[in-house]
């Protein structure tokens, strides 16, 4: 289905919707009209997109939290097992370096509050590891992107074409929003890799901020919100 977006502005030929939101293009992105995929659409479709794209990739992570059940080292560290996890963090660098070296670059911006929610301290060692093999990211602190909250998950496969990536309440994939409007995917990409190039990159981060913690604290609470877990596997997604 194609979602139209609800903007409060009158469009007519010729109207560019980014220009609504001049000092903050993210702001477009709910606005603009989308193919809507629930979370198999969305994956099938993203494969493909990935595996005939010829720029590189950019993504943006804001949420602190996400729902990761089929990656195995995510499921340990949420069973209390932080050695098993990074352990299978670190088999994770072989098949990684092999993707990448068949991908073309793929480049993350993470935002990072601290102190970090156990989610985001596992994702970092995971981050680290993904940097090594070949896919960099760059950590901005959330006060510097704190004029433009509530920014959306985005994932960019150039100037006109990216993915809004949508989320459950447990912080799991359930679709994504195609966006091919290039007067709203063009300043999106734009200000992604502004982003990108005023953050710190990760290894360093990691190295201070996240290598000298003890292990997450997973309560039974954060267990509890989580639905029933699906088979343990170690796929890792882009």
């Amino acid at each position: 289905m194609t979602e139209h977006g609800a903007s409060n502005t009158v469009d007519h030929p010729g109207h560019d919707p980014a220009q609504d939101f001049v000092g903050n293009p993210f702001a477009a992105v709910a606005h603009a009209d989308a193919l809507v995929l629930d979370a198999e659409g969305y994956h099938a479709a993203f494969d493909r997109d990935h595996a005939v794209t010829a720029e590189p990739m950019w993504k943006l992570e804001r949420a602190q939290t996400f729902y990761e059940p089929d990656v195995a080292s995510w499921r340990a560290m949420m069973d209390g097992d932080w050695a098993g996890s990074l352990a299978l963090v670190a088999d994770m660098a072989g098949p990684l370096r092999r993707y990448f070296m068949s991908r073309v670059p793929v480049r993350r911006v993470r935002v990072a509050e601290l102190p970090v929610t156990a989610y985001l301290q596992w994702e970092m060692h995971v981050l680290a590891v993904r940097a090594r093999a070949g896919s960099p990211c760059r950590v901005l602190p959330a006060a510097r992107v704190a004029h433009l909250d509530p920014l959306p998950e985005l994932v960019v496969f150039g100037p006109s074409l990216m993915y809004e990536v949508l989320y459950d309440e447990y912080g799991g994939c359930r679709g994504g929003r195609r966006i091919t409007d290039a007067r709203v995917v063009g300043p999106c990409l734009a200000a992604v890799r502004a982003l990108f190039a005023a953050g710190e990159d990760v290894l360093a981060f990691h190295e201070r901020e996240i290598a000298p913690l003890p292990p997450p604290a997973v309560t039974d609470a954060m267990r509890a919100a989580v639905p029933g877990y699906g088979h343990r596997t170690e796929e890792f997604r882009v």
